[in-house]
């Protein structure tokens, strides 16, 4: 195989920090491609648990990511503290005990860890279910679990079994110990907030029909703030301590996940959908302390007018950029997601594979489901089913849905019926899927290090040894591939089978230098868990190809370099 020699393409005037290169810079090479931005990067993998350390730096737990990261309120500035390659594999929520350390609640392997001044982190429990909720009392240490039927316990860092305070939580989640002395804790699946004395009693209702709740937090002035994981943004006041009365203040901040007061009683609030740290003020208005982004993104796709569209996990969005114009239709109707940043198109949570297919766009979830979202509609409609982790779709020759089950080892299709009929068997974990202009289907298995094709049935090599490739695109007599492991795109003659490398240091997976632990179940407790990242890659119309820059939280385009006259 023959490399060609690369030389350094930059033209992105958006170099905030990102998550894989502190300088914001594009690392990506190139000779034959200009690589530019669609979205400037995001520096948080989303953003969940919050709590202010004594050091007075806002503590930023990152499900995602895997890591949690410290942020100057005043600055923005963004340090990792707890990386992804460390013991805490999925954090979803913090607090810190009265001597400093920081408790964490690890929510994928079932574990709570304490860490301390020193950084050294050591496990507390692993005798719970989805732990999510954490709270501090001096040196008493509290946690709740989300999962239907969950419990809400005290336990102990020094030793000692738990105590389970109460059973029967619809969902736990952020949590706060109350003025009254009680604990407050939210119920999402059935919209009530309860509260309970940490010594144990009767729990009580302390609101209901309280819309999307996912958090309780206390002002310094003993006011109730209960915030909404819907796509408003909604904080709902409560004064539990007078007469009940409720304010509703829309933030329009997308897939709100937790919030933490200042000493000078500032609101700042989290998202688990975009990322970044916003401050609230009274009357709903915000400013952005850590930008927001993509937490992906995973597939992308773009449709015939030039919209580009990134399934991002928990959403479906745009970037803040088309390839060509983007659609007015399209347009009006999505949620802005912040100035320069990307628009929410539609909610739809765990938003995996994509493909557009005239008006609509086909989805795959890594849970188990395919649908057809329309985006004029919005309407959602269901495919399949029970897969075993689809991953990469696209449109096959005869309309049918063709979908990577990753997680069976196979190829299948999905006719207008929801028969789904498999192509290929016998894979080792097939990641996307493309069809070249004579209808042949290619298939990426980034565990066999392989892009195959398929004929009748059988699977034929098109390209091995390489490293875990994911993405799929074909452009003219030509297969694009992207290799996660090396970090480029391949380029693979479909006519004489010759390969060449076409760009080099692409932002696609961890940053540089981090080694990944193993990767965290898919199913929790019978809850998703956490879905593996898929590096996605799609032709546009006008020739030009868009990357999932997941690495850097971007979608990256690709336009051939003209040479000559």
């Amino acid at each position: 195989m023959k490399t060609e020699g690369s030389k350094k393409v930059d033209h992105d005037a958006m170099v905030s920090p990102s998550r894989f290169d502190e300088t914001g810079r594009s690392r990506a090479t190139s000779s034959r491609w200009e690589v530019r931005r669609l979205n400037p990067p995001n520096q948080l993998w989303g953003s969940n648990g919050v709590a202010f350390g004594p050091d007075g730096r806002l503590y930023v737990a990152q499900f995602l990511a895997g890591q949690i990261s410290a942020v100057d309120p005043a600055t923005g500035d963004v340090e990792v503290i707890v990386p992804m390659d460390s013991p805490v594999q999925s954090p979803d929520d913090l607090a810190f005990g009265a001597d400093g350390s920081m408790y964490i609640t690890d929510l994928v392997p079932g574990r709570v860890w304490r860490r301390n001044a020193e950084g050294a982190c050591t496990l507390v429990s692993d005798e719970v279910t989805n732990p999510n909720g954490i709270t501090c009392i001096g040196d008493r240490l509290f946690i709740n679990e989300m999962k239907p039927d969950g419990r809400l316990m005290e336990l102990f860092p020094d030793g000692g079994g738990p105590v389970v305070l109460t059973e029967g939580l619809a969902m736990g989640n952020a949590m706060q110990l109350g003025p009254d002395g009680h604990l407050y804790y939210p119920h999402m699946l059935s919209g009530q907030v309860w509260r309970i004395p940490p010594d144990g009693g009767t729990p009580e209702v302390v609101a209901e029909d309280v819309h999307q709740p996912v958090a309780v937090r206390f002002d310094q002035g003993g006011v109730l703030h209960v915030l909404s994981r819907g796509v408003e943004g909604i904080v709902t006041r409560i004064d539990v301590h007078g007469a009940g009365s409720r304010a509703l203040v829309h933030s329009g901040v997308v897939g709100l996940d937790n919030a933490a007061f200042d000493t000078e009683n500032r609101m700042f609030l989290s998202s688990y959908a975009s990322g970044g740290i916003m401050e609230m003020h009274s009357d709903g208005r915000t400013r952005e302390i850590v930008p927001r982004g993509l937490d992906g993104p995973y597939g992308v796709t773009v449709d015939l007018g030039g919209t580009v569209y990134a399934a991002d996990h928990y959403r479906l969005a745009s970037p803040a950029v088309s390839v060509e114009t983007s659609r007015e239709a399209s347009r009006e109707s999505a949620l802005d997601d912040g100035p320069g940043a990307v628009t929410t198109a539609a909610f739809l949570c765990f938003s995996h594979g994509i493909a557009a297919d005239g008006e609509l766009l086909h989805l795959t979830s890594q849970y188990g489901d395919v649908h057809t979202y329309d985006p004029v509609h919005g309407t959602t409609r269901n495919r399949a089913s029970g897969l075993k982790q689809p991953l990469g779709i696209a449109v096959g020759p005869d309309g049918s849905l063709v979908v990577a089950e990753a997680g069976a080892g196979r190829v299948v299709a999905i006719d207008d019926n929801g028969t789904v009929t498999p192509l290929a068997e016998g894979l080792g974990h097939p990641v996307d899927v493309a069809f070249d202009e004579e209808g042949r289907c290619y298939v990426s298995d980034d565990r066999l290090g392989v892009v195959c094709r398929i004929d009748d049935g059988e699977t034929v090599t098109v390209a091995g040894g390489l490293g875990a490739p994911q993405g799929l695109a074909v452009l003219g007599d030509e297969l694009f591939l992207v290799e996660t492991d090396h970090r480029r795109l391949r380029a693979i003659s479909l006519t004489t089978g010759e390969t060449r490398i076409d760009a080099e240091d692409l932002p696609v997976g961890p940053p540089p230098g981090v080694v990944p632990r193993t990767q965290p179940a898919l199913f929790a407790g019978g809850m998703p868990g956490m879905a593996i990242r898929f590096a996605g890659l799609a032709v546009a119309p006008e020739g030009s190809l868009l990357l999932s820059a997941n690495g850097e939280g971007t979608v990256l385009r690709l336009t051939p370099i003209r040479t000559g006259a």
